[in-house]
């Protein structure tokens, strides 16, 4: 899904007739897609069977927090594999669908500005967030209303467990690298359950100030609901990559309290946004500190990064990130103080009182934050 430049002042959202059509069908015919992976998983077997899974880097947080930013600069290390948006919607059989890929797809590089709007541009070959997709398959009660979103230490699931270990093999394989990284947003309720699969593995939550966070996300809400009023693929879109943060079927994740999520909606159906968002900000990273201070061994695993600080001083920071994750520089640090900055494009447009609600929701959390 990339910004397209149309005829009105801004460019139009579009998403591909041939990748709604190829996803619509793996959305219909989801245990066949599982099947396929599997199969896919035999076939390749005496590849996959040299594919270590080495110490995993997983970036996970809200939305709109600067994970983008970092999982573009990690991808540049060569050790890094990831997902590259050429992998959706054939997520199920990487092998198969990069395959046919490598053959069908058109020959052009051009990067686009995404369809976020937030001056990164991207190709086919950019790394992009698709892990949600796999979960999806096998905890189908993650994004319902009223599901519980969050694994625990305590979660089992044999099924996917082989299935993902696959997955990340493949990966590997298809991209030649040793390490695995994953910009994954809701993996930030699974930090346990990942841990217990991974023991050596590596976070970086990404978080904001909740003021400009919440604009932000206000931001892109605003943009994904008029797209997907203009064109209905876009929602379709969203969805089935497990993009529930925005748009028209924008859903709160129940993080520990069922009545907690149902307030957040209650408070977008008012017509709250800042409310609502702030309260889920606080529910978010509020559930991560709460994490850490459960699982002691978590602690030595993740790094909080404020994007503030990834922004005033991006050489130093994404040091402290790649000396967090066991990698040498490989120049990304200087790249990152070329590259990052303060976003300039948007301010905040608050009134008095909505600021007051957003700092209330969110302020025993954010103090714990160094907010």
């Amino acid at each position: 899904m990339e910004a397209r430049a149309g005829s009105s002042p801004a460019p139009a959202v579009e998403v591909d007739p041939w990748v709604d059509r190829i996803g619509g069908w793996i959305e219909r015919h989801q245990r066949l897609a599982i099947k396929l992976g599997n199969i896919e998983s035999g076939i390749s077997r005496d590849r996959l069977r040299s594919m270590e899974i080495n110490r995993p880097v997983y970036i996970a947080g809200l939305a709109r927090s600067g994970s983008t930013i970092l999982l573009e600069l990690l991808g540049r290390h060569p050790e890094m594999a990831t997902h590259r948006y050429r992998d959706f919607p054939g997520l199920f059989t990487p092998i198969f669908w990069n395959w046919f890929i490598d053959r069908a797809a058109s020959a052009s590089q051009e990067a686009k500005e995404r369809a976020h709007r937030d001056r990164i541009k991207v190709t086919p070959e950019s790394p992009e967030a698709f892990e949600e997709v796999l979960w999806m398959a096998f905890f189908p009660q993650l994004h319902e209303r009223g599901g519980n979103a969050v694994l625990d230490g305590e979660t089992s699931s044999p099924a996917f467990e082989t299935f993902y270990r696959d997955h990340i093999r493949k990966v590997l394989l298809l991209r030649g690298g040793t390490r695995y990284l994953a910009k994954a947003n809701y993996n930030a309720t699974r930090l346990p359950y990942l841990s217990k699969l991974f023991p050596d593995a590596r976070f970086i939550v990404p978080v904001r100030d909740p003021v400009w966070h919440v604009a932000s996300l206000m931001k892109q809400h605003e943009l994904f609901c008029r797209e997907g009023e203009r064109d209905p693929r876009v929602t379709r879109h969203l969805s089935r990559s497990g993009h529930f943060e925005f748009g028209l079927d924008r859903r709160a994740p129940v993080i520990g309290s069922p009545a907690r999520a149902a307030e957040i909606e209650g408070l977008w159906r008012e017509g709250n946004e800042a409310a609502g968002w702030a309260l889920l900000w606080a529910a978010t990273y509020g559930h991560v500190l709460s994490v850490l201070d459960a699982v002691p061994a978590l602690k030595q695993a993740v790094m909080i990064v404020r994007y503030e600080d990834l922004c005033a001083t991006p050489l130093a920071t994404m040091s402290a990130i790649l000396d967090h994750c066991g990698l040498l520089p490989e120049g990304i640090p200087e790249e990152a103080a070329r590259q990052i900055s303060a976003p300039d494009y948007y301010r905040p447009g608050f009134t008095d009182e909505q600021i007051r609600a957003i700092r209330e929701r969110t302020a025993s959390v954010a103090q714990s934050l160094g907010y």
